[in-house]
Order: structure tokens, then sequence, then C-alpha cells
């Protein structure tokens, strides 16, 4: 089988579809997977660094983009469905799945056209506009919260969660690593959060008491690592403050409670590794999909969540102590982040498309790739 991975743009859109690609690939030695997305996205970069081939097509959002924005924008579209004709007769795929992000929407309506499976997968509790108009033609919707249903037919739902990346699920069966004192985990995303940046140095000197008996971890992003070290040492703490985290795994195994956004995938990873979490979503996420997204969290008792606008040094700081003074509490919010992870996203997410790839194709191995050729036959029904 040969899978179109489409769309980008941000971890959050970009790393599900890594991790369903690690799936896909892990399965049979025939199986391949190749990205589409845009040069300013990171996809441009993360797929490349997982192995995986990427092609790049000139699109640009719409939306927040203002008339004359918007406009111009559209003016692109022509050529990146021309772009996304040219890949989609190159590559041959045997299913096109959309991951969000304007980069999905030309290749997956030009594989709908072409005939081809398509598929989209949400990651928020808020469908994403490109995906709620790709939702009309797909044949299938992955949902990971219920919320997100509605947006599209009942018919096309599987609510199946996040897929997460195949290093992360060695959380899943990683016992829990033993530590002297309550390790906190401080982060905001691969290009860091400013204002959570802000006010978790804000929040040290109401924690200053604590020095000795708390470790904290911070990834800050470029632009605030140094302003943020030096936070730390002025309140007598030992810094580790990181620019970027590249074993997000070893990260959560080694902590006791996170303090981070409430971005779909990073809920994904939270739950699978059954971490306690204090949430601080993302202003600015379209239609506030992020507080959506912690409320799941919330409601199950996994995690407090604190709006930006509310969010002070002293707030902060009274929350993280809270919950680091009660070991009982943590142990509860822990299980509770465990009974809404969902490990198995990725394979069951696979599971639907090669059998979508079967309807189309007369077989899960999909299309033949030379004239005259039959598609190809798992090796027990192969003659």
């Amino acid at each position: 089988m040969r899978m179109m991975v489409a769309g980008g743009g941000t971890g959050g859109h970009v790393f599900p579809g890594i991790a369903l690609a690690e799936e896909v690939v892990t399965r049979h030695p025939a199986n391949d997977v190749v990205f589409v997305g845009t040069a300013r996205g990171l996809e441009a970069s993360v797929v490349p660094a997982a192995g995986f081939p990427i092609e790049l097509i000139e699109v640009k959002g719409l939306k927040g983009k203002g008339l004359l924005g918007a406009l111009l924008n559209l003016l692109l579209l022509p050529r990146a469905f021309l772009q996304s004709w040219r890949i989609l007769r190159r590559w041959r795929p045997d299913v096109v799945v959309g991951v969000g992000g304007y980069a999905s929407g030309p290749v997956v309506l030009t594989a709908w056209a072409m005939r081809i499976p398509t598929a989209v997968q949400e990651q928020n509790a808020i469908a994403g506009l490109t995906n709620r108009l790709l939702g009309r033609v797909v044949k299938a919707a992955f949902t990971a919260f219920p919320e997100a249903a509605r947006h599209f037919a009942a018919r096309k739902v599987y609510q199946l969660g996040n897929p997460i990346r195949r290093r992360l699920m060695e959380n899943y069966m990683r016992p829990e690593s033993a530590h002297g004192v309550p390790r906190l985990l401080v982060f905001g995303g691969s290009q860091g959060a400013h204002a959570l940046n802000m006010r978790v140095i804000e929040a040290l000197p109401h924690l200053a008491d604590l020095r000795e008996r708390i470790q904290i971890t911070h990834q800050t992003g470029a632009r605030d690592r140094e302003y943020v070290e030096k936070g730390y040492r002025a309140c007598g703490f030992t810094p580790d403050v990181r620019e970027f985290i590249d074993d997000m795994s070893a990260a959560y195994a080694g902590c006791d409670l996170v303090v981070c956004r409430a971005g779909a995938t990073t809920l994904a990873e939270l739950t699978v590794c059954k971490k306690p979490s204090i949430l601080v979503p993302f202003p600015a996420a379209a239609d506030n999909h992020q507080v959506k997204n912690a409320r799941s969290l919330v409601d199950a008792g996994a995690a407090v969540m604190i709006e930006e606008r509310d969010l002070t040094g002293e707030v902060l700081a009274r929350e993280i102590r809270d919950i680091l003074d009660a070991p009982e509490r943590r142990e509860r919010m822990a299980r509770a982040a465990g009974r809404l992870g969902s490990p198995q996203a990725a394979k069951e997410i696979a599971d639907v498309c090669m059998e979508l790839v079967r309807r189309r194709w007369g077989s899960p191995f999909g299309q033949a790739r030379e004239p005259g050729q039959k598609p190809a036959r798992p090796p027990d029904l192969a003659s």
C-alpha cells in the first residue's frame, strides 16, 4: 500500500501524520508513505528528518487573512491544484489522508476527483476549516474528540484518537522512573510559548522554598532561553532550560507534572504517557479549540486548566504546589489521563485505510504499479 499524507503547517498536524506513516511502513516491506506540504510549514524539515519523502506545493491559507489577503491567496489555488495533480500522477497513491492545514485541501480534493480513496484526520475538538470542507467528499473522518464528530456525516466518523510517534509509545509500557524529588516539565510546543515562559519565571519566587525539593525541566524555544535561564538562577534554582527537547519520551517518563499548552498532539501524548498536567490553552487558536481540547481532560480529572487571561505567576505557583504536594492527587490524575489515552490510534486508523484501499483496488496492497500488472495480494493469498 502506498499512502499519501497531505497537510501540515504546525506540529499538531505533522506529528500525527508521521505517527500514522510509521505504523504503515512497519506493516509490510512493500508499504510506503509520501507527504505533501509547503516549504513554509514545519513538515518541510520534520518529515525528511523522520525518513519520509515530501513533495511541496505553493498554497496559502484563506482564514484570517483579510479580504485582500484572501483574494491574493485564492489566486494560488489553480497552480496548487495543478501541482497536486502532477504529484498524484507521479506517485499514484492508493489512499490519501489529509491531516489538516491548508496544504491538504488541493491534494485531497484532487485525489477525490481522480477516484483515489481519501480520508481526513482531525486532531482537535473543533474541526479546522479545511477538514470541515473536505469532510463532504472523503470516505472517512478520523476524530480524537467526540465534539469533532458533529462536523462530519455520522457514517464517515471513526473516533479512534490521535496517533502518536513510535518513540513516545515507549512510555505506554515503561514503568514509572524512580527519582528522589518531584519533577516538573514545562514546554509550550516546538517553538516555545513566550507568555507561558514569562509566567513560569514570575511563579518561581512563590516556589522559592521548594528549590531544593523540586527539579524543573523547561523548554523555552530559541527566543526566550537566555532570559528564562537567568530567571531561574536569580531565584536560586538550578536551571535545566533547553531551547528544544529532542527526546520527549524521556522527558515525559522522567516527570511527575507537566505545564503546557493544550494542542491536540500534546494531549494525546499526555494521556498515553499518563501524566497529570496544568494546561494553559493558546488563546489565539482557531475557534478557541485548545480550550475545548483541555476541557476534556479537566472533566475527566486528569488536568487543571488556567486560561491565559487568568494566568499569573502566583496562580501558577499555587497550582504547581498543590499538585506536587499531593502524591495521591497526582496518582488519581495520572490514572484519569491513562483512561483517555489511545495507544492504538495509529494502528486502528491504518486498518481503516487498508480497508478503503481494498474496496477500491481489490487488495489491501493497492493498485498495480506497472502497466498490465495486477494489484498485489497478501502472501498467503497469492497464487
